[in-house]
Formats: C-alpha cells, sequence, structure tokens
C-alpha cells in the first residue's frame, strides 16, 4: 500500500523509560525538519518542552507513533480503535511481537512508512462484557487476550462455557484464556495454545492447568460470541483484559466475548515477514 499522505502524527511512549525519551527526541528531530503536524501525548511530558496532548486529542491524528513494547501498544490500541487511527510500533521493549519497528533504525523506517512505503494489517480486537444478574458492571477492549482466573492465589475455578448459546463444557481448572489471533503468541502460547497468524478470523480457547487430560484447546469463528459463567461461590475470581484492566467476578456472573466492531490497523514496513519474528522471538533454528 503506498501514495498514502499522513499530515497529524501522533506520539505515544512508555512513561518513566529512559529509552523513550532519546527515541522521543529522535522522533521530534527528523518529523520536525518536515511538515508534520506532531502531538505528543501527555505522558511524554516529562521528555519533551514541546506542547503536549491529552489522549483524546490523538484520536484525530492521522498515524500515532508507539515507543515501547508490546504492553504499550496494547494500551494504544485499546485507546484508538473506535476511531480507526492506524498505529506504527517501536520496538524499546524486549520481546516484540507487536512492535515490530528496529530501534536502530527507527527514524528511516519511520520516513519509509509516513511517506507511504509500508504494508497494512487489520487486527481483529475483543469486546468483553461482565453481566451480574440482568445489569452490565463491566465493558473493555483487549487486543490480545480476555483471561479468567482466581484473583490472589493459585487456585481452581469451575466455569460453564458456551458457544452461540450452545453449552461446550463445565470445567475445573486454574482459569481460561480467550485469545485473538495477536494474542496467540502471548499467554495463550505459554499456556500451550496454537499459534495463530494475525489476520486470522479466529478466536482461541485454552483452559489453565485443567483438572482433566481430556481437555484441549479450542479455536472458534471470530464472529462466534463465547459466554463463560463462573459456577462455584468464590468471590476471589477476576476477569483481565490484556493483563491491564480487571473485574471481580462473582458466581453466577456472565462473561460475554465477542469480536469488537472495530480493528485495529498496524502498519508494518515493507520488509515486514511475520515468520521471521516467529523465527527471532521463539528462536526457532
Amino acid at each position: 500500500m503506498t501514495g498514502t499522505t499522513f499530515k497529524t502524527i501522533g506520539v505515544i511512549g512508555k512513561p518513566n523509560d529512559y529509552r523513550v525519551a532519546d527515541a522521543l527526541q529522535a522522533v521530534i528531530q527528523t518529523l520536525g525538519k518536515q511538515d508534520y503536524q506532531l502531538r505528543i501525548d501527555d505522558s511524554l511530558s516529562p521528555y519533551t518542552q514541546q506542547q503536549t496532548s491529552h489522549r483524546e486529542q490523538l484520536q484525530h491524528c492521522d498515524v500515532v507513533i508507539v515507543l515501547g513494547g508490546d504492553g504499550t501498544l496494547l494500551a494504544a490500541a485499546r485507546s484508538l480503535a473506535d476511531y480507526e487511527v492506524p498505529i506504527i510500533g517501536v520496538n524499546l521493549g524486549r520481546l516484540g511481537f507487536l512492535v515490530d519497528v528496529d530501534s536502530t533504525d527507527k527514524c528511516e523506517t519511520i520516513e519509509n512508512i509516513l511517506a507511504g512505503e509500508y504494508n497494512a494489517e487489520q487486527r481483529i480486537m475483543l469486546e468483553t462484557e461482565v453481566w451480574r444478574d440482568t445489569k452490565l458492571i463491566y465493558r473493555h477492549n483487549a487486543m490480545n487476550d480476555v483471561v479468567l482466573h482466581f484473583r490472589k492465589t493459585v487456585r481452581m475455578i469451575e466455569f460453564e462455557t458456551f458457544i452461540n448459546n450452545r453449552f461446550v463444557n463445565l470445567q475445573r481448572a486454574d482459569g481460561l484464556v480467550i485469545s485473538t489471533p495477536s494474542g496467540s503468541t502471548a499467554y495463550a502460547l505459554s499456556n500451550g495454545g496454537p499459534i495463530l497468524h494475525p489476520t486470522l478470523q479466529a478466536i482461541a480457547m485454552m483452559p489453565i492447568c485443567p483438572h482433566t487430560l481430556s481437555s484441549r484447546p479450542i479455536v472458534v469463528d471470530a464472529d462466534d460470541e463465547i459466554e463463560v459463567r463462573l459456577v462455584n461461590d468464590n468471590n476471589e475470581a477476576q476477569v483481565v483484559c490484556d493483563g491491564q484492566s480487571e473485574q471481580i467476578i462473582l458466581a453466577g456472573d456472565l462473561i460475554k466475548v465477542r469480536k469488537a466492531s472495530k480493528n485495529i490497523t498496524l502498519l508494518h514496513p515493507k520488509k515486514y515477514d511475520y515468520y521471521h519474528i516467529l523465527r527471532e522471538k521463539l528462536d526457532w533454528r
């Protein structure tokens, strides 16, 4: 995809990280020489003398550059998804499955992307609701995963699972991971789940340490609606979205998970190769 013109560029970064300060100054210096309007997130105000903007103002940018790791990009994606703002992820972290622009040549790569030399990739997100009786008590989006587990310690919980209102099973496990393809290389992978290509329209479900050998991961269509109901009387369970937003779950509460109405768009360099990232990050030979 080429020929797109970006004018207003937002910048989001991981706060309280010295690496972000250097990267931000490099980006400002590079893009400041050109006819771009920069909007820098308030969280980066300690690192720059330029005027910063509230996160809501970045929702009107043509593209947003994220400086940090996958966690920083996940938080940015959730705040921008409803406004369909594409994201460029610069990897200043450790693993970096989502932030794929290398920090060593970040400025040159960003310039190329802004000049129209990029591959755009659509990633699905999940919308999660928690219902208590007939009242909606929680709603949140997730780009990677939705996790149900015991709140403070490692302990078994019991829950029922339904797909499109059809009963699937009653499980006793340490929890459940519901993952997008983007999240299949995160918690889901360490829990024994399959690697899904990030552009697939699918959702994976994996019990955490199930108390039966017959329990296995299930992959369903992205348009399916998943419902999970906590069975045992325990007020210490919780549902967590992307490891960053949580809600306490009581017995009888219903968790509804479905594909969100809006996707998130990631802009990759032309040389982007998902399988190269897998080889590099997973140390495949």
